[in-house]
């Protein structure tokens, strides 16, 4: 043996792929996986789709057809306006989304303010506290709020579904918080300086610039609203004051075709998707930027 071949000590072992050969393979194979699960989560609601657009006799066919070949659109019509009051259900969960987002960016962005920008004795003990309140379910909590909503007197209207957004959710107090600790204090102490009140301040500078955050809190909100059955369920009786969600519920009672209620489902999240996309940049924007600081 050389004395050459002892300096240079064993040879290393000959890889397959180089570093940039490696790198495209895990890209490829990370979007076929996501590829793969997108395909799988969206599945139910492609079949919801082909559904609604497919007459009765036509709805499950056998072997299985996935293509629009039996297309048609009039199940719709009949779904939404001859089964079911749509424009009626849909103008009540407007209202009450709309005023409960009110509530919630109002009453959350307010406390979220205090939580972030004032000091006082005992303020993270009651945030933690606060944070323990989301281990509460809603269920614990129904049958009291329904004695008290209805020695109020308010079964059958929105008032059990409003209010109590305007009273904050610790969820939405949480992401405002923490989006709220990433605009500098500096600007806050300017303010001070210049004389603005807590609410000036909290109104004209802290409001406009969590624009993300706020975002992300209306569609959480919306979200929640709009797809809230329990709540629904036991404070609205009556058949004028239902929301859509309950409408689907009636639906389902009354023994009608699957074609004609995953039309009506259709027309029920159609909404929730529409509003997704429509402020998808603000909402990962104010997820993404609130879950930053600790």
């Amino acid at each position: 043996m050389s004395a050459s071949s002892l300096a240079a000590g064993p040879a290393r072992p000959r890889q397959l792929l180089s570093g940039k050969q490696r790198r495209t393979l895990d890209t490829v194979l990370t979007f076929l996986a996501l590829g793969a699960v997108s395909l799988i989560m969206l599945m139910p609601l492609y079949l919801m789709l082909l559904i609604s657009t497919r007459p009765a006799d036509k709805a499950f066919t056998y072997p299985p057809d996935l293509w629009f070949t039996y297309f048609t659109l009039d199940n719709y019509p009949e779904a939404l306006f001859r089964l079911l009051p749509f424009s009626l259900y849909v103008k009540n969960t407007v209202i009450i989304a709309t005023a409960v987002i009110v509530g919630e960016i109002l009453s959350c962005s307010l406390v979220a303010y205090g939580f972030a920008r004032f000091r006082f004795p005992g303020r993270d003990t009651l945030f933690i506290i606060l944070l323990a309140t989301l281990l509460m379910p809603f269920v614990v909590r129904l049958v009291p709020l329904f004695i008290l909503f209805q020695k109020l007197g308010w079964i059958n209207t929105f008032l059990p579904l409003i209010v109590p957004s305007f009273f904050g959710t610790p969820f939405f107090i949480f992401l405002m918080r923490q989006f709220f600790l990433t605009i500098p204090p500096e600007l806050v102490d300017a303010a001070r300086i210049d004389g603005a009140g807590e609410l000036h301040i909290w109104w004209r500078i802290m409001l406009p610039l969590s624009k993300p955050a706020l975002a992300a809190v209306a569609i959480f909100a919306f979200q929640n609203t709009w797809n809230d059955f329990l709540g629904p369920l036991v404070f609205l009786q009556r058949a004028d004051v239902r929301t859509i969600i309950l409408g689907l519920y009636g639906l389902m009672g009354m023994f009608v075709e699957w074609h004609l209620v995953m039309a009506a489902v259709v027309a029920a999240v159609t909404p929730l998707i529409l509003v997704f996309f429509i402020f998808q940049r603000f909402f990962v924007q104010g997820i993404t930027v609130s879950g930053l600081k600790g």
